[in-house]
Order: structure tokens, then sequence, then C-alpha cells
């Protein structure tokens, strides 16, 4: 029996504000435990929710950026969550009518571009985090009432690399948006997956199993393969999928399990009395839109028109410093292809040669613009090119300065000077030119190495190719 898999996300992202979702305690990640809190935050009696401004656009934006009907009137509820990592006993949320509904993004498949829809965007607030030893457990609050988005998709994806395609695809957004910072690692955005399976053409769901807190793009796929080959073992052999909670061990890549679901939990919803609804103005929803950082597939786009390949495009676009570093350098060079290999390959060799980020990197945009032009019109190769960064980046200096003082000088592309070396090295070897005619093509390579050598490298080795090239088919 053949199965198929359903598989539904559910993507928690931590928010990007200076203030919680209802205090005005400060947002920071890595600071000492229970420093970062208000007296909200831990329930005190008298304390009163105020909604985070700032979250609300931010949800605005991902929610325009995820194709989403808009609620202009924000509603929220209480969850009743009575666990010691909520000291009041329920979580504000929204679960009525959320703020953004019925969406979609479109990934790219084996078998082409897939839209996967979604099915609501909501805000609330996290947690606190908790430190469990042998007999007893610490609570560190400064995560309790950071502001979240919650992201359900429909149950739409077949496998874990479509699932894996959809959560990168909301980590861009998310990122580009300036909603969060995306870190998996620190918990910035954590997902849930809902995996079932059931015989191919049938329409029922299968029994749901839930993988929790995957907090990489890897791990959600591994965990999502494992999770639909276990269920299908269990089926092959005649028994019953559970309705159970796991998590994904990365050591072993396996699911393990946490805990077993018996009935539907009944949070006891109702309306947040604390909270009368707000009415959102349309200027309000438009200026949030309008004032949105451009997003990642349209930077996507423009890159891919200035010239890019779509691979390096990605690398550039993985990290939104580095995209700002490119975006400030492309415009002053003919080519944003080569601007985007200095960065790709020499500025990210420099950064992870010496543990930094690019924002801590001294040399500017500018600077590496003008190297870059050096190279497209002033006749310097690459190499000397690199030689002139390496100088700049270890001494502080200008360009023009550190080409001044490596005595770098630009190279011969005089077509009459450069024959009087390649009729030379032709002359004084013979058995190249025997071998070239063979088919061998290093011959050529150590003819032209040959001419850099005769002329201390200050010939074109593009333009010297071409001119071999061409006395090799008159011999």
């Amino acid at each position: 029996m053949n199965f198929e898999a359903v598989i539904g996300l559910e993507i928690h992202v931590q928010m990007k504000t200076k203030s919680k979702m209802f205090s005005s305690a400060p947002v920071r990640f890595s600071h000492e435990p229970n420093v970062n809190i208000a007296p909200l935050d831990m329930a005190f009696p008298g304390t009163m929710p105020v909604v985070n401004k700032q979250a609300v656009i931010n949800a605005i934006r991902v929610a325009n950026a995820l194709h989403m009907t808009i609620d202009h009137t924000l509603y929220f509820d209480r969850k009743n969550y009575f666990y010691s990592d909520l000291p009041k006993g329920f979580q504000i949320t929204q679960q009525a009518r959320p703020i953004g509904k019925d969406g979609y993004v479109v990934v790219d498949t084996p078998s082409g571009k897939k839209k996967i829809g979604i099915e609501r965007i909501h805000m609330e607030e996290d947690t606190c985090k908790q430190e469990h030893f042998m007999d007893y457990t610490l609570m560190d609050y400064n995560r309790a009432g950071t502001p979240l988005v919650e992201i359900v998709s429909n149950p739409e994806m077949s496998n874990g690399s479509e699932a894996r395609q959809y959560a990168e695809a909301i980590r861009n957004i998310v990122l580009y948006s300036g909603t969060s910072d995306g870190k998996m690692e620190e918990g910035s955005l954590r997902v849930d997956t809902n995996v079932s399976i059931r015989p191919i053409g049938t329409k029922q769901f299968g029994t749901k199993v839930e993988v929790k807190n995957l907090n990489s793009f890897k791990s959600v796929e591994l965990a999502i393969d494992y999770e639909i080959e276990r269920q299908s073992q269990i089926l092959l052999k005649g028994g019953k999928v559970q309705q159970e909670t796991r998590r994904f061990d990365e050591g072993s890549g396996k699911t393990v399990l946490m805990r077993v679901k018996t009935d539907a939990v009944d949070y006891k919803y109702f309306c947040e009395p604390n909270i009368t609804p707000i009415k959102l103005s349309d200027e309000f929803v438009e200026n949030a839109i309008k004032t949105c950082p451009e997003l990642y597939d349209s930077k996507m786009e423009r890159y891919l028109k200035a010239g890019l390949l779509k691979t390096d495009a990605e690398i550039i676009l993985s990290d939104p410093d580095t995209a700002s570093f490119f975006e400030e350098g492309m415009g002053l060079v003919k080519s944003a292809k080569d601007f985007a290999n200095f960065v790709i390959v020499e500025i990210n060799a420099h950064l992870n040669k010496n543990g930094i980020k690019i924002k801590e990197l001294s040399l500017k945009p500018a600077a590496l613009a003008e190297i870059v032009v050096m190279q497209e019109s002033g006749g310097l190769s690459h190499k000397q090119c690199v030689n002139i960064l390496e100088k700049v980046i270890a001494d502080g200096i200008t360009p023009t300065e550190a080409k001044a003082e490596l005595h770098i000088e630009a190279q011969v592309s005089d077509t009459g000077t450069l024959m009087g070396f390649v009729t030379a090295v032709l002359d004084a070897n013979p058995q190249s030119i025997t071998d070239f005619k063979a088919g061998k093509d290093r011959a050529l390579g150590y003819l032209v190495g040959q001419v850099m050598k005769a002329s201390h490298g200050k010939v074109n080795a593009a333009e010297v190719s071409r001119l071999l090239k061409e006395e090799l088919d008159k011999r």
C-alpha cells in the first residue's frame, strides 16, 4: 500500500520590538535571568496590559506579505493555559478574530511552483523559559510577554522538502519586513509540525502527530521525512498511529515520544476583558504596509535583473546586513555581478577567517566598489585587486593609496606589445605547440603562464590567451 503525507506547520515568530507585547519591559536576548521584566510580566495584582503598537504594525506587514485579509479591528482572547511558565495562569492571544487570515506563499518544488495556503496569523505573548534540573526547576521571566506572531498553514504540504521551503519563505518575510531576526538557534523562530499519512486517493485525514520546537530548517525536513516513514511502517504492519506529541533528536535523526494525547485540550477561550476591541483606521493599516522595508522576493527580482545568478543572490540575501552592504555598493560599479563576486568570495573569506560579521567590517561598500572599478576600467587583474583589498582592510587606507604602496600598475593590453611576448614564448616552446595540436588543453595554460612570467605579470591574461589561440591555429 502506498501512502501520502498531509503536513501543516505552525511557526512562532518572536517580534523584534523594543518592549514586550503588553508591558514596558525591554525585549533583549542573552541577559541575566529575570532582569528584563515588569510587574505585568509577573502577574502582579492591579497591573493592566497595554497593546504594543509596533507589534501590531509588524503583524500587519507580515499579513500583507502573505496576501492575507487583514482585520481592521483588534480582538484579543484569553487562553487558559495554567502552567508555571505563565504566572497569571492564562495567555493573551487572538483566537476568534486573528489579525490576518486566508493567505498563501508560493514555493519551488521539483515539479514546479506550489501555492501553499495559510489559515491565519495571530498575535500573542510568549511564555517564560524554564531551566530544568534533577529535582527542581528555575524560571527565567525575561522571555515572558515577548511579542509573538503565530503563522498557521493549511495542511497542504506533502514532504519534508516542501515544508522546509515553506518555513524558509516565512523566515525571509519576517526577516526582511523587520519583524524578527529569524534566528532559530536563539528561539526567535520556532517550528511545530503536524504530520499524518493516508492511503493515496483517500480524502479522510490520518491520525495527526505533532513534532515540537524544531530549531533548524534541516531539522524540519529530516523530522518530517522520518515521521512519514515511521507512520508508514506502523500502518504496513497492521498497527495504528497514536495521536501524540514528539520531539526530534538531531543525534539519532529520529523523533522521540514526549506525551500521548488522549483528548483535545479545552483552553476555555473567552474575550480578554482588560483589552477592549481596538479599531484600526484604514490610514494606519495602509501606512504600516507602505512603510514596510523591501521584502526578500522584491530584492531577489532586482538582483536577477542586475545580472546576478540566483545562487549568488541567495547567498547575499541570506543575511540582511550582507544585502545592505551589497545594496550600497552595487550602484557604484558597472557590473553588479563583479561586486557580488567580491562580496561572496573575498569579503566572506575575510569574515570567516577573523570570526566577525559584515557589520563589524571596517571596509565601506564604496571602498570595495572603487576596487571593483579598478578591475573593470583600470586594467588591473583580479589578483591585483585582491591584493589592494587586503591592504585596504589591513592598514585602513584608501584603495588608491594601497595601489601606490603596492606599486601596482595597470596591465598591458596593447596588441602589439602582447604579440612580442606571445611570439617569443611560442618560439621557445615548440613541444607545447605540438601538445596543443594533439588536443592537450593544458598546453595553452602553460603558455599563458610563460607569457605572464616573461612580462612579470603585467599583461592582460585574457587577452594573452586569445592571442595565443589565434597564433597556435596558424602554426
